[in-house]
Order: C-alpha cells, then sequence, then structure tokens
C-alpha cells in the first residue's frame, strides 16, 4: 500500500513537470508535505526556544514548493532525497538569519572549545568535565549550566557538517541547485568521515548522538534513558559535537 502511495505521488510529480499549473502544483506540494513535518519535527531541538513552529513549517514549505519546481526527474535523483535535502537546508539557513544565540553563549561556546582543544593536546587525551572547568575559571556547576544553553548552537553545528559545505569538502550544485556527480562523490565521503568520527565517541556519547538524531528523542526524553538531567545530556551532546569537529578537521588535513 505505501509503494503503490509513492508511485502515486511519483505519477503526480510527473505530470507537473510535464503539464505545469498551479493547482497541480498545490496537490504534489501537499501530497509531499511529509517532508515538511519530518524536518520540522527532526530539528524541533534547534528552534523551539527561539522561533515558532509555524515559521519553521512555512520556510520548509516555501523550500518544498521550490524543490519541486526545480526538480530534474531526467538526472536520476529522487524527489524525496532531493526536497529533504532543500527543506532541511532552508531550516538552517532560517535558524541562522535569526542569531538566535545571545552573545555571552556564543563567547562560552568558544572558551569551551579552546579550553577543550588546548587540555586536549596537554594531555594527549580527553578532559575532564572538573579539568575544563578549572581551566576555564569557573564552577563545574557554570560549566553544565553553560553547556546547557551553548546546546542549540552545537545542535546547528552538528547538522551544518551533515547539511553544509564544511570542511573545505566541495558541495557544489548546478544552476537547478542538482549535485553533480563530482560534488555527489564528495558528499559521500564527508558523511563516511562523520560516521568514522561517531564510531570514536565513547559508548555514552555515541548513545546521545544516535538517540537525538537518529531516534529523534528530546533532550528531556534522552536524560530518562540515562538516568541523568537534561542539562547533563546537554553537555554530554556538547562534548561529542566538539570530539567529532576535532576528530574531521584533522581527518580531512
Amino acid at each position: 500500500m505505501a509503494e503503490t502511495d509513492k508511485e502515486q505521488k511519483a505519477l503526480l510529480l510527473l505530470r507537473y513537470k510535464e503539464n505545469g499549473g498551479k493547482a497541480l502544483r498545490s496537490e504534489v506540494v501537499l501530497a509531499y508535505m511529509n517532508i515538511v513535518k519530518y524536518a520540522a519535527y527532526s530539528t524541533r531541538n534547534m528552534y523551539l526556544k527561539f522561533a515558532d513552529t509555524d515559521d519553521i513549517i512555512n520556510e520548509a514549505t516555501l523550500a518544498l514548493m521550490s524543490a519541486v519546481d526545480s526538480f530534474d526527474p531526467k538526472k536520476g535523483v529522487k524527489f524525496e532525497t532531493y526536497a529533504s535535502i532543500k527543506v532541511r537546508g532552508a531550516i538552517i539557513d532560517y535558524i541562522r538569519r535569526q542569531d538566535f544565540v545571545p552573545r555571552n553563549i556564543r563567547r562560552f561556546a568558544k572558551d569551551y572549545d579552546a579550553a577543550y582543544s588546548a587540555l586536549y593536546s596537554t594531555l594527549d587525551r580527553e578532559p575532564t568535565a572538573a579539568e575544563i572547568a578549572e581551566y576555564m575559571k569557573i564552577t563545574p556547576e557554570k560549566l553544565e549550566s553553560g553547556s546547557a544553553q551553548a546546546a542549540a548552537a552545537q545542535t546547528l553545528s552538528f547538522e551544518e557538517m551533515v547539511f553544509e559545505g564544511g570542511f573545505d569538502l566541495p558541495d557544489k550544485a548546478d544552476d537547478d541547485g542538482m549535485w553533480e556527480p563530482e560534488s555527489a562523490i564528495h558528499r559521500q565521503e564527508k558523511l563516511g568521515y562523520l560516521a568514522e568520527a561517531i564510531k570514536s565517541l565513547k559508548e555514552r556519547e555515541r548513545l546521545v548522538i544516535t538517540l537525538y538524531y537518529y531516534e529523534k528523542l528530546r533532550f528531556s526524553d534522552i536524560g530518562k534513558v540515562l538516568d541523568v538531567s537534561e542539562s547533563r545530556v546537554c553537555q554530554i551532546h556538547a562534548q561529542a559535537v566538539q570530539k567529532m569537529k576535532k576528530f574531521m578537521t584533522e581527518y580531512l588535513k
């Protein structure tokens, strides 16, 4: 039944590409609204405190409409894949435009990254939370609360690893927004490096990344699974993203 539904939507899309028409385009957009809803749901922790879900859905719907118009069936890319990336990319762009992270949180995240990198180089191992707090001359409690506040920025950072060019790997597209063959290969390489970065994490960090990005659980729900506070989950998440960024930067050099 699901396969039949997919075929019907694909045929509807082909009809629109062949014949055009506003009414038919509206039908296609409605048929693929699940892409918008899934993207809005899966990125909710990135925007809930800073934007309304309705605004996110509006942006995502506009991106879906653009994807319907620019999609070229002859290029052998599945529309669901093409549209999902366009929609998710539009959400990330919208969040970035809001400049939602206060200056003091940005400063904390930057200081935390610098402290982590300096201690990692000096100790030749992952620094503990206590060591990072001492290096930053703050209390462990302030480190935990600051890490929790910076979680949204770290979440966006992870999303950009997947959906943005990042790490000097080209993600060029042609005039229609479709990937060229070389760029598709580069993108696959980047995803492969990201998978290796995830494997390099400690078990608990890997679990947080898996539950949040793949199982789509909220930080509060992950806290219940791990039997820790939500702020502790945020801290684990921030540490994991920092490690992956460091891993990928060094690996790609």
